[in-house]
């Protein structure tokens, strides 16, 4: 057998998302890819929470419907999932609170009580049964529990995790792939890793799902990253923080979603007339307004494109796992630098939250670009007219230079103007900023094909939808074609990947077909629309079925 599902569910607050990262990391030993989605509502505690892990011998990022091991912690944890459960399928329970169990019931509260264990260790007993069930050997089941659990608590979950590896039969055995145990991280994780390797020095972020965990995840391991994390009291302090340390010479990128990002908009504007960069990593889920905040959609396109009042230049990149996340947050941030522009990563909760086996070594190696700097000569003009668009950049403090920067029209010396020449002027030389962009991007892989390029079934699609439609468009002998780069569009590499496409699927989280209007608005034509809206992304199952009512 080739891959694996598992379904871990339970109440909020007991420890799903830990736990499924643990069962991820057991798979990982073995040598398995792994992918993990996280489904919750927004409750502290109750509702109900479940995580999909799937292990598989090829790199995977979304799940089936079936599942192989269904582990409930309550009897919703049963009857939500009924539809993924099959013959096939081994149920672990609870039996201290589900009623109607089918499988192995574990008899949790007497098993914490004898132990004198805290009620959350009752994931390790869980974990420690799927290991039984699936042949896992105790000494991986051990390994994993030390490599994820805190000293002080390791050997109470020692002790439970052996009650349960006892308590079931060994019904299937998972083989150990001759393949390198790589590291479980989410989107979050990956895109900060990125940004640092981009030259970030400043974090700055008001929490908002989905990027909540990026803050966490940097502000965690900010002396190690060598950088400043800061949590000023809402999203307006957080892009004019961001905007005067990046005007102080400082690296900067802040986190949000949707309606953080409505509140920045104005700063957006300023960086775009002032030309100071700065990064802003958006995170999409459901709206409007606070809509579903803890699940995902693709709704924010259009909105990020056209953000701000007036004409200006601004990168947009959208990765769809976390090899693409950790090279083009390195990328947008390095290149908001270089031209002076604000750069957009465009991600959402499927991929920021969602964990992913990371091989860095598979990440194409990145070439460093510095901005241009101003090299003290002569009089210091911030918005020197250039071939390119592109001013030097001074900061302030260095010697020689009245570093000005304005929110108005201004000349090349940053004073405020209403001339008609000098504004028409400022205008062009923002428009060449954009083009200069556009012709670097154009040596850049913008754009990726999937599958046969030769195909006449076609599936577009963007984001983290990536992977569900690589899988179900091999159903079709389909190729799949992905942009990297919204703004500026690529549309040389956009033409050449589409090349006799034939039939085009255009598949997106969302109910209007934002990617398909612009492609529209780019002289090309997207095809049908294959869309999903309820907070879900697709499962490859799903997808298969959809794709089969356009490829008929």
């Amino acid at each position: 057998m080739g891959e694996y599902s598992v379904l871990i569910g339970g109440k909020a607050g007991e420890g799903i998302n830990t736990a499924g990262l643990s069962i991820a990391a057991l798979f990982s030993r073995l040598g398995y890819r792994t992918y993990m989605y996280f489904d919750y509502p927004s409750l502290i505690r109750g509702g109900h929470n479940y995580a999909i892990i799937r292990a598989s011998e090829k790199p995977t990022g979304a799940t089936r419907t079936p599942v192989d091991v269904l582990l409930a912690f309550d009897q919703n944890g049963i009857e939500i999932h009924r539809e993924r459960i099959h013959d096939g399928t081994t149920v672990i329970y609870d039996a201290s609170q589900v009623v109607k169990g089918e499988g192995y019931g574990l008899p949790l509260d007497r098993v914490l009580k004898e132990e004198k264990a805290p009620p959350i260790t009752g994931n390790s007993a869980m974990l420690g049964a799927l290991a039984r069930a699936a042949g896992i050997g105790r000494e991986v089941l051990d390994d994993v529990i030390r490599g994820s659990v805190p000293a002080k608590h390791l050997e109470a979950n020692l002790r439970v995790a052996g009650r349960g590896y006892d308590a079931v039969d060994h019904v299937f055995t998972v083989e150990p792939l001759d393949a390198p145990a790589l590291p479980i991280l989410t989107g979050n994780e990956v895109t900060g890793l990125g940004l640092v390797h981009g030259g970030l020095e400043s974090y700055v972020a008001y929490p908002m799902t989905p990027t909540s965990n990026l803050l966490h995840f940097l502000a965690r391991h900010a002396e190690d990253l060598a950088i400043k994390v800061l949590h000023p009291e809402n999203e307006i302090g957080v892009i004019l923080m961001a905007l005067g340390l990046a005007y102080a010479g400082e690296k900067t990128a802040v986190g949000t979603a949707g309606g953080g990002f409505c509140l920045m908009t104005e700063g957006l504007s300023l960086a775009g007339m002032a030309e100071v960069p700065v990064t802003i990593v958006v995170g999409q889920r459901p709206g409007p307004s606070t809509g579903m905040p803890t699940y995902t959609a693709q709704g924010d396109l259009h909105f990020v494109l056209n953000a701000g009042q007036g004409e200006f230049p601004r990168l947009v990149v959208a990765p769809g796992d976390l090899g693409e996340a950790y090279a083009w947050s390195a990328t947008a941030l390095s290149l908001s630098w270089k031209y002076q522009v604000p750069a957009i990563i465009l991600t959402d909760k499927t991929l920021a939250e969602g964990a992913y086996s990371f091989d860095i070594g598979a990440v194409p190696p990145l070439p460093d670009r510095e901005p241009k700097l101003w090299d003290g000569a002569g009089e210091y003009r911030r918005y020197a007219r250039t071939e390119d668009g592109v001013s030097s950049l001074a900061f302030p403090g260095r010697k020689g230079a009245a570093v000005k920067v304005n929110s108005y029209a201004h000349d090349e010396a940053g004073i405020t103007t209403e001339a008609s020449k000098d504004v028409r002027a400022l205008q062009e030389k923002m428009l060449r900023k954009g083009e200069s962009l556009s012709a670097e991007l154009a040596a850049y892989p913008a754009v990726q094909v999937y599958g046969p390029h030769d195909a006449e079934k076609t599936v577009v699609c963007w984001g983290s939808e990536k992977w569900a439609c690589i899988e179900a468009a091999e159903r079709f002998g389909a190729r799949v074609v992905q942009p990297l780069v919204l703004a500026p569009f690529p549309v040389r590499q956009w033409e050449e990947a589409m090349t006799g496409t034939g039939r085009v699927a255009c598949v997106e989280d969302n109910a209007t077909g934002q990617f398909a209007r612009l492609l529209r608005q780019q002289g090309f034509d997207p095809g049908q629309p294959v869309l999903k809206y309820d907070g879900r992304p697709f499962e490859v199952d799903e997808l298969e079925a959809r794709l089969g009512e356009v490829f008929v």
